[in-house]
């Protein structure tokens, strides 16, 4: 039975716990043997995907980025993008400028504190580190947040998205891979087509339309 179950199967199982419908945009990672996090694919099954079991465990991931998260139809999906943005903010994994760091985390206080506390805000950045080197932000944070008086966490949760969806990394996620010649590359799928990183090289180029990904092993 479990040799006929299929990564959607499954798939589809984590999002009815989570209550989730607006599911197209999310995706379950695992560890693949290479050692690299792979995308669960959903219409092949399990047993031929993960080979061992050991420490297995799956990441619950936003996959697809659009480009305007106002079309989030979903309080919890926008509330799951948020959750996103903000591992990929802590990770380092979403650069940005120090400007946008500290207007991204003052969206974040505000969703999680409330309105601006002065002991509780300063208390609160002390205790939890949302980007790297935030201790060089945490004037700015502050300031922000005091413009957000009377916000509600839902309203924080789409403030933040606008903001992130115009970061210059908004919704990239490299995944290393080799092209056919051996040389090694970094593919990510976004909105607009597929980007392919060169390792080691400060450029990259998209690839739009119906793209052949037979020459790349991953």
């Amino acid at each position: 039975i479990l040799s006929k179950v299929l990564g959607v199967d499954f798939f589809n199982k984590v999002c009815g716990h989570l209550k989730l419908l607006e599911k197209e945009y999310f995706g379950l990672e695992f560890r693949h043997r290479s050692g690299h996090y792979v995308w669960l694919e959903l219409l092949k099954p399990l047993v031929k995907q993960i080979k061992h079991t050991n420490d297995l465990f799956f990441r619950f991931m936003v996959k697809f980025f659009p480009p305007d998260p106002g079309q989030l139809k979903r309080g919890l999906t926008r509330y799951l993008f948020a959750l996103q943005i903000k591992q990929d903010l802590s990770t380092g994994s979403l650069t940005c400028h120090d400007n946008s760091a500290a207007l991204l985390v003052s969206h974040i206080l505000q969703s999680e504190l409330g309105d601006y506390d002065e002991d509780m805000d300063n208390q609160h950045l002390e205790m939890k580190h949302y980007v790297p080197n935030q201790e060089y932000l945490d004037h700015k944070i502050i300031k922000f947040h005091k413009k957000h008086r009377g916000v509600s966490p839902a309203e924080s949760d789409i403030h933040l998205l606008e903001v992130a969806r115009k970061l210059e990394m908004y919704g990239i996620r490299p995944h290393p891979a080799n092209d056919g010649e051996g040389m090694r590359i970094n593919l990510a799928v976004t909105h607009s087509g597929v980007l392919v990183f060169q390792v080691c090289a400060s450029w990259m180029w998209s690839l739009g339309g119906n793209v052949s990904l037979g020459l790349v092993n991953v």
